[in-house]
């Protein structure tokens, strides 16, 4: 790229970085976690329409997705689930590109334990707090603001663009599923997830299930003649921990995690169960969370899983004859690894990102692989298309007084926006 479009670009960037900061307060102010999505996404299609995207806003359809490949199993229905994609056409000859990002943010938790409100975001010390602002709220904006910046010195990307702002990413991901579904493709797909500005060379998949406990209810005083539907959750999770830790097994690693010693992780995340005090309780439920590497089957991890639980309960005199109940839902994601891809396409489309942030950072890009999931699969597995997973420095992400560094999201919609020049090519508007 000439030299002088590229500096034009990043003072593009900057010129309009105070207007892309109240854009992300604004966006951030909304409590969009799952479920609540709609006025966030009615902002994001109010944006795109302004700026002369053609719009198309839609409910996702259990129906129309169900059947798919990487599709996850939900309870309930999608009512008001909504997708929302800018799609820019070129009548140039560049490769094309999805730009996508996530609105629903995760619950949360204890508002009294926020330094400040997490859904009044503020700014304080060169960082924005508050729920969603990290992860990934910023990287909307950077993916907005930079093709603004392309808009704004009189040039427009040579391939088509599809500016994507979906929903159940952190539960499913089945809204980036419903936009393949839609017919959205492209040559490459860009997602800014906070990763520190590194990019994201494989990541683990998530499996979800439930596991159900039945117990024999008597009165306290009588304990011992019943059976604690609770306690016996503990050896079979035990059961678990210990099926997590051979799975981390050198020996079981996918190559891009072998400086990893413990990639996949086990969590409890919710436990419910009996219904007072004074009972031995006769129910308990408890969710569980656990990460897969990306060549790991999802029906061979169920399978284990299924035997290691059914194992347990052999063991227990109870649990022997009043086995317990596993229920599937939400997340079933493979793995993806980026670093798997050798195909000309994904090696190029690597190259113009390193390209990209080193001529904004001065700096090599370092290459990650992270211990969580992201929508980068549903391309990268099911749409043959290379995904970048590279966006700002977050942190708190899921936690409280979550905050994402301002500079750093400057620096990335500086990175993004030469990445689309290189990538896509550029064409006068």
């Amino acid at each position: 790229m000439d030299k002088q479009i590229e500096t034009q670009i990043l003072e593009a960037v900057d010129a309009r970085f105070d207007e892309q900061l109240q854009f992300l307060l604004a966006l951030s102010a909304y409590p969009s976690t799952r479920g609540n999505e709609q006025a966030a996404q009615s902002f994001m299609s109010g944006a795109l329409i302004e700026r002369g995207y053609a719009v198309d806003e839609w409910e996702i359809d259990v129906n129309d997705i169900s059947h798919l490949a990487g599709f996850s199993p939900v309870n309930g229905n999608y009512e008001d689930a909504i997708n929302v994609v800018g799609t820019r056409r070129s009548e140039g000859t560049g490769k094309s590109l999805i730009l996508n990002g996530h609105i629903d943010v995760v619950p949360v938790g204890p508002s009294d334990m926020w330094d400040t409100p997490p859904f009044e975001p503020h700014i304080d010390g060169g960082w924005m707090y508050g729920r969603g602002v990290g992860d990934m709220k910023a990287g909307l904006t950077t993916n907005l603001y930079a093709l603004d910046a392309l808009r704004d010195i009189g040039f427009a990307p040579a391939g088509d663009v599809y500016y994507q702002s979906v929903v159940e990413e952190e539960c499913t991901g089945n809204g980036a599923l419903a936009c393949l579904q839609r017919g959205y493709k492209a040559d490459a797909a860009l997602i800014p997830e906070p990763f520190a500005e590194d990019l994201v060379t494989a990541q683990v998949g998530t499996l979800w299930f439930q596991v159900h406990l039945k117990g024999i209810p008597v009165h306290v005083a009588y304990a011992g003649s019943g059976s604690n539907a609770i306690e016996a959750a503990i050896p079979l999770i035990n059961a678990l921990h210990e099926m997590e830790a051979r799975w981390n097994l050198p020996d079981c690693r996918h190559s891009g995690f072998h400086d990893h010693n413990h990639a996949l992780n086990l969590n409890v995340g919710k436990i419910v169960g009996g219904d007072w005090a004074s009972s031995v309780p006769a129910w308990c439920v408890f969710d569980v969370r656990m990460g897969l590497f990306p060549d790991q089957d999802m029906e061979d991890a169920k399978r284990e899983i299924e035997d290691v639980l059914k194992q347990a309960c052999e063991e227990n005199d109870f649990l022997r004859k009043n086995p317990a109940e596993i229920i599937y839902h939400g997340f079933q994601a493979e793995g993806y690894a980026l670093g798997d891809n050798k195909t000309s396409n994904a090696e190029k489309a690597i190259t113009t990102l390193e390209g990209a942030h080193r001529n904004v950072t001065g700096t090599d890009l370092i290459k990650t692989a992270i211990t969580a999931t992201t929508d980068a699969r549903f391309f990268g597995l099911y749409a043959d298309t290379p995904a970048l997973v590279y966006g700002p420095k977050a942190e708190a992400i899921h936690g409280f007084n979550e905050r994402v560094d301002l500079e750093s999201v400057r620096r990335v919609t500086q990175t993004t926006a030469l990445f689309i020049a290189n990538w896509c090519g550029l064409v006068r508007a």
